[in-house]
C-alpha cells in the first residue's frame, strides 16, 4: 500500500461514521505485516504536512503493533523483517524529539520496547549515536534516548546490569560538561529545565541500586555534587510559574527541584550508610557522610524555611526532605546538626504540616469522596507531607525521646489548654485537628511510655470524646480516628470504653461522609478490643445496617477488614445475617468491578475493594460452616461470582479469595 492510500485509510479511522471506521481498522489489519508498512506509518508520523489527527492515529498503530510485534516470544512468529527494523532503529532516534509531544509519547514507547528488545545485541551502535550527538546539536534528542536507555538497567542486578557501566563510562563525561554549562546559564528558560531534568533522569536510574566505579572517582563524584548543590541552593526563577496549584507543583523547574532531592535522597539512604559490609562502599559513605549530607541537611532546612514564612514547596519535595531529615536522626553527627534548629523545625515547620488546611477543607467540601480515598490511598502517603511529618515526629521520639518526648507533649498539652479555655469563635480547631493527629501517630510509644500511659484514659475523655460531638467536620472525624488508635488500653473504667464506642457508632451516621468512614474503620479495633460482646450484639443489626450503606458510596477495602472483624467476633451468631449480608457484598462486588474496568487501573481501589468483598464473603462462609442449609440459599447469588472468577474473565483480579469460596461449597457438598 502506497503512503496516499495509507493516509486514506487513517483518516477513515477517524470517521464519525462506525461502518467507515470498522472498514479501516479491516484495512489496517489487512496490509499491517505487508513489507515496508511499518516505515510508511513512520513516515506519515513525522510528515508536518498531514492532518494531525491522522498522525496521532498512525502513531498508536505504530505504536501497539511493534509493542506486539517487535520482540515476539516465539521466535518462529516474526513478522517485521529485518530491513524494516533496520529502518526504524534508523529514523526513529532523529524523529522522536522532532514530532511533538503528542506524538513523542508514542514514539517514545516504541523506542522504549526497541531498547529493551535490542540493545546491547542487535543494536551495538546506539550507544555511539548517544555520545555523537551528546556533542552534537541534537542534545535533546540524545538525552531523551539515553534516559531510555538508562531506565532498562534502573532495577537490573548483578550480570545483568553490566551494560549500563559501559553507557556511565561514555556518556557520563559528556553529561557533566552538559550540566556544567546549563547551570551557567543566566536567566534559563523552561527548555533548560527539561534538559537538566532528563540528565537528573539517566543519574538517577545508573546509581538506583549501585555507584557506578566511575563515580568511586572523588573528583569525579565531587564535580557531580557540587552540580546537584547548586541546584538545590538556588531558588527556583519566580518568572514564568503558574498560578494553578497543579500545573505548579508539575512546572519544569520544580521537576528538577524534586529530582535533585530525590537523587540526593538515594545517595545518602542506600549508600550513605557506614554500616555497609563492602570496603569499598563503607569507603564512600564515609566520604559522603563526611564532605556532603551535613551540606545537605542545611540545604534542606533552609528550603523547608521557605514554607514557615509563607513561601511555596510542592508537596512531594517537602516530603522528600523530610524523610532526608529522618532518616539523619538517628545518625549521632547528624543529629548535632539538626539539633540547633530543631525546635523551629519540629514546632513552626513539622507540627504545622499536621493541621488541617485550607486545601483539605477545600476538598472535604468540595469532593469528600476524593477527600476520603486520598485519606487511605498509601500512594498518596508518598507524596503527602502530612504522612512525612508525622513519620519525623515518631522518629524523633523513638530514637531521641529522652530530649524530645517530654517537650512535644507539652506542647501538644498547651494547644489542648488554649482550645479548652477560649470561646467557640476563637477556638483554633485547626491545631486542635494537628495535635489529635500527632496523639493518634505517637500512640505505640506513649502507650509504653510512663506518665503518659496512665494518663491515656484521661486524655480521652477530656480532649477526644468531647470532639465527637464538635460542629467542625473534620475534628469529629479525628475523634474516631484517635479513639480507634486507642480502643485497646486498658480502660479503667469501663464505661469510658463503652462511650467511646457509643460516640463511635453514633458518628457512623454522622452528615459528612469522612465522618462516617473513620467511624467504621475505628469500630474494627473496638471489636477486636471488645472483651464483652453483649455491648455490641444488640445493636449488630444497625452496624451492618450503617455499613452496607456506606459501602455503597465509597469503594475501599478497609472497609470490608471492619465486617470481616465483625464476622470473626460473632462466628455462627452471624447466621441470620449471613444471607443478605452475602447478598451485598455480592452487589457491591459487581459494582467494584465494574468500576475497576472502567478505569483499567491496575492498582485501582475498586479492584481491590472487589477482592476484599470477595475475601469477607469467605469468611462468612467459614463462620456458618456448619449450616449447609444457609449454603443452598447464598448459592445462587455467588453462582455468577465463581463463574466470573474462575474463568478468563477473572483474569487481573486475584482469585485466591474465590478459591475459597468454591472449596467451601465443596466441602458442604461432601457433608
Amino acid at each position: 500500500m502506497d503512503l496516499s492510500s495509507l493516509a486514506v485509510i487513517l483518516q477513515a479511522a477517524l470517521s464519525p461514521n462506525p461502518d467507515e471506521r470498522k472498514a479501516a481498522e479491516q484495512g489496517l489489519n489487512q496490509f499491517q505485516y505487508a513489507p515496508q508498512h511499518l516505515v510508511r506509518l513512520l513516515q506519515i508520523i513525522v510528515d508536518n504536512n498531514v492532518d494531525m489527527g491522522v498522525r496521532q492515529v498512525a502513531s498508536i498503530h505504530f505504536k501497539n503493533f511493534i509493542a506486539k510485534n517487535w520482540s515476539p516470544l516465539d521466535d518462529t512468529q516474526q513478522k517485521i523483517s529485518q530491513s524494516d527494523k533496520d529502518v526504524v532503529r534508523d529514523h526513529i532516534l532523529v524523529f522522536v524529539t522532532q514530532v511533538p509531544p503528542l506524538l513523542r509519547v508514542q514514539l517514545g514507547e516504541c523506542l522504549k520496547t526497541v531498547i529493551h528488545s535490542d540493545y546491547p545485541e542487535q543494536w551495538p551502535h546506539l550507544l555511539d549515536w548517544v555520545k555523537h550527538n551528546l556533542q552534537d546539536q541534537q542534545v535533546h534528542g540524545a538525552l531523551y534516548v539515553l534516559r531510555i536507555l538508562s531506565r532498562k538497567y534502573e532495577f537490573k542486578s548483578d550480570e545483568e546490569r553490566v551494560p549500563v557501566y559501559r553507557v556511565v563510562d561514555e556518556t557520563f563525561p559528556h553529561l557533566l560538561n552538559i550540566f556544567n554549562r546549563l547551570v551557567q546559564i543566566v536567566n534559563p528558560s523552561l527548555e533548560v529545565a527539561d534538559l537538566i531534568k532528563l540528565i537528573c533522569k539517566i543519574f538517577w536510574s545508573s546509581i538506583y541500586l549501585e555507584i557506578p566505579k566511575l563515580l568511586f572517582d572523588q573528583n569525579i563524584f565531587n564535580a557531580w555534587m557540587m552540580l546537584f548543590l547548586n541546584i538545590l541552593e538556588r531558588p527556583v526563577p519566580s518568572e514564568g510559574q503558574p498560578v494553578d496549584p497543579d500545573l505548579r507543583k508539575s512546572w519544569g523547574w520544580w521537576k528538577v527541584k524534586k529530582w535533585t532531592v530525590h537523587i540526593l535522597n538515594r545517595l545518602y539512604t542506600r549508600f550513605g550508610d557506614l554500616k555497609l559490609q563492602n570496603p569499598e562502599n563503607r569507603a564512600f559513605a564515609q566520604m559522603f557522610q563526611k564532605h556532603y549530607a551535613g551540606k545537605i541537611l542545611e540545604c534542606h532546612l533552609n528550603l523547608l524555611n521557605v514554607i514557615r514564612v509563607g513561601g511555596y514547596l510542592p508537596d512531594r519535595v517537602i516530603n522528600l526532605i523530610l524523610q532526608y531529615l529522618s532518616n539523619s536522626i538517628s545518625r549521632n553527627s547528624m543529629y548535632t546538626l539538626l539539633q540547633p534548629r530543631l525546635d523551629v523545625l519540629l514546632f513552626e515547620i513539622v507540627f504545622p504540616l499536621m493541621c488541617f488546611n485550607d486545601n483539605d477543607q477545600k476538598l472535604w467540601d468540595e469532593d469528600p469522596h476524593e477527600y476520603v480515598r486520598k485519606g487511605y490511598d498509601i500512594i498518596e502517603d508518598l507524596y503527602s507531607p502530612r504522612t512525612a511529618s508525622m513519620d519525623f515526629v515518631s522518629e524523633l521520639v523513638r530514637k531521641r525521646g529522652k530530649e524530645n518526648l517530654q517537650k512535644f507533649i507539652q506542647f501538644i498539652v498547651e494547644i489542648f489548654r488554649r482550645y479548652d479555655e477560649v470561646s467557640a469563635e476563637h477556638k483554633p480547631y485547626r491545631q486542635k485537628d494537628g495535635a489529635l493527629l500527632a496523639i493518634g501517630a505517637l500512640c505505640d510509644k506513649l502507650k509504653q511510655t510512663e506518665p503518659y500511659k496512665s494518663e491515656l484514659e484521661r486524655m480521652l475523655v477530656q480532649h477526644v470524646f468531647p470532639e465527637f460531638s464538635s460542629p467542625v467536620g473534620h475534628l469529629r472525624a479525628k475523634a474516631a480516628w484517635v479513639a480507634g488508635q486507642y480502643a485497646h488500653i486498658n480502660f479503667s473504667d469501663q464505661n469510658n470504653f463503652r462511650r467511646a464506642l457509643q460516640c463511635v457508632v453514633s458518628r457512623m451516621q454522622d452528615s459528612e461522609l469522612p465522618v462516617r468512614v473513620d467511624s467504621v474503620f475505628a469500630l474494627r479495633s473496638f471489636i477486636e478490643a471488645c472483651k464483652d460482646l453483649n455491648e455490641i450484639r444488640p445493636i449488630l443489626p444497625q452496624l451492618l445496617d450503617e455499613f452496607f450503606k456506606l459501602m455503597n458510596e465509597v469503594e475501599n477495602e478497609d472497609l470490608v477488614f471492619t465486617l470481616e472483624t465483625i464476622v470473626d467476633k460473632f462466628g455462627e451468631e452471624m447466621a441470620p445475617y449471613a444471607l443478605g449480608l452475602c447478598q451485598n457484598l455480592a452487589a457491591a462486588f459487581w459494582r467494584c468491578m465494574n468500576t475497576a474496568e472502567a478505569d483499567e487501573e491496575a492498582d485501582d481501589p475498586g479492584a481491590l475493594a472487589a477482592v476484599g468483598c470477595l475475601r469477607a464473603i469467605s469468611t462468612i462462609l467459614e463462620s456458618v460452616s456448619r449450616l449447609p442449609h444457609l449454603f443452598v440459599q447464598i448459592e445462587p447469588t455467588l453462582l455468577p461470582i465463581m463463574r466470573r472468577m474462575l474463568t478468563t474473565d477473572g483474569q487481573g483480579t486475584s482469585t485466591h479469595p474465590a478459591f475459597l469460596i468454591f472449596m467451601e461449597f465443596s466441602f458442604i457438598e461432601k457433608m
